[in-house]
C-alpha cells in the first residue's frame, strides 16, 4: 500500500482510498467518517450513501449546502460564489463544490438551531454510484482544509467501480 494511503474504502458500490492520516470516526447514518487533522482545528469528512431513491440528486444538494454557508454579506451563498466542477474519474460521473464563509454548522440534522463557524470551507464531491449517488463532505477551518485539500481531491480521484 501506498504511503499516506488508508486501506480502501466502500460506499454504494463504490471504492475509494482515503488518506491515511485522517482517523476513522464512525456516526449514525453515514457510510464513514473521519476526523480531518489540520493547523486551524479538526475537521470531518462524511460519507454517504442512502441507497437507490435515497437522497436527492445533484442539483438538490448543491443548493442545500450552499444554504448551508453564509457569505461576508451575511446572506446564503449563491451558485456563483462556489467553484463547481463536473468531470469524469474512472469512468464515475463526480460533481464537486467548493465553497468558503460561515458554516451553519447543526449537531443533527433536525437540530433547529445552527451554530455559525466563520472562517470555514467545505470541499464537498458527488459521485455517481450504481444504483445511486455517494457524497462526500468535508468540513474544516480555512487553514485545515486548505491542508487537507490535496488529500481529498486524491481520495475522490480514486473512486472506482
Amino acid at each position: 500500500m501506498p504511503a499516506g494511503q488508508a486501506a480502501a474504502e466502500e460506499a454504494g458500490g463504490l471504492r475509494y482510498d482515503p488518506p491515511s492520516d485522517w482517523q476513522s470516526q464512525p456516526k449514525p447514518m453515514r457510510t464513514a467518517n473521519f476526523v480531518v487533522p489540520g493547523a486551524g482545528g479538526d475537521g470531518e469528512c462524511a460519507v454517504h450513501y442512502f441507497g437507490p431513491g435515497q437522497g436527492g440528486g445533484v442539483e438538490a444538494n448543491v443548493r442545500r449546502w450552499l444554504g448551508q454557508f453564509l457569505g461576508a454579506d451575511g446572506r446564503p451563498l449563491a451558485a456563483a460564489q462556489a467553484k463547481r466542477l463536473e468531470r469524469t474519474v474512472n469512468g464515475i460521473a463526480v460533481t464537486t463544490l467548493d465553497v468558503s464563509g460561515t458554516y451553519l454548522f447543526k449537531p443533527f440534522p433536525m437540530a433547529r438551531q445552527a451554530v455559525e463557524k466563520p472562517g470555514y470551507r467545505m470541499l464537498a464531491a458527488i459521485a455517481s454510484g450504481p444504483d445511486a449517488p455517494i457524497f462526500f463532505k468535508l468540513t474544516a477551518p480555512d487553514k485545515t482544509a486548505a491542508e487537507a485539500e490535496t488529500a481529498f481531491h486524491k481520495m475522490i480521484d480514486s473512486l472506482r467501480k
